[in-house]
């Protein structure tokens, strides 16, 4: 079965030149349907607005104010998206990171710096083939 690339994908970092990076990778890929916030709020208020309409969410961990942990925290409490596929990014893949964010329910984390094709492999995993 065919991945739908109409998805709709939620991008957080709040570094802009990340975001711009990962919507370039996506689209690459042929994604199109990309949604971008610079912080873990804002992505919490478009999740919201969007209602569970969401197939997958890429997020930095270090980002100022709230981290991609506590956002997939937050994440898994919300309605509809308790399941949805969450990609933790970091440039930080100690131990106890990966522990904690696979017991805040993280589908997979892709560490920095990383490569398109590296990223194309944890998509593949969790959307699949495409």
């Amino acid at each position: 079965m065919a991945v739908d690339k109409t998805i709709r994908i939620l991008v957080v970092d709040d570094q802009d030149a990340a975001l711009e990076l990962m919507r370039d990778f996506l689209r690459q890929f042929g994604f199109r349907n990309i949604e971008m916030a610079n912080s873990a709020i804002t992505a919490l208020q478009k999740l919201r607005e969007f209602k569970g309409d969401v197939g997958l969410i890429l997020s930095d961990w270090n980002m100022h104010s709230v981290s991609g942990l506590q956002l997939l925290q937050a994440i898994r409490k919300e309605p509809g998206y308790d399941k949805t596929p969450f990609i933790m990014i970091t440039g930080e893949a100690s131990r106890d990171r990966i522990e904690a964010a696979l017991k805040a329910g993280v589908t997979s984390y892709i560490a920095k710096p990383f490569s398109l094709d590296a990223l194309k492999k944890r998509l593949v995993g969790i959307l699949g083939e495409f």
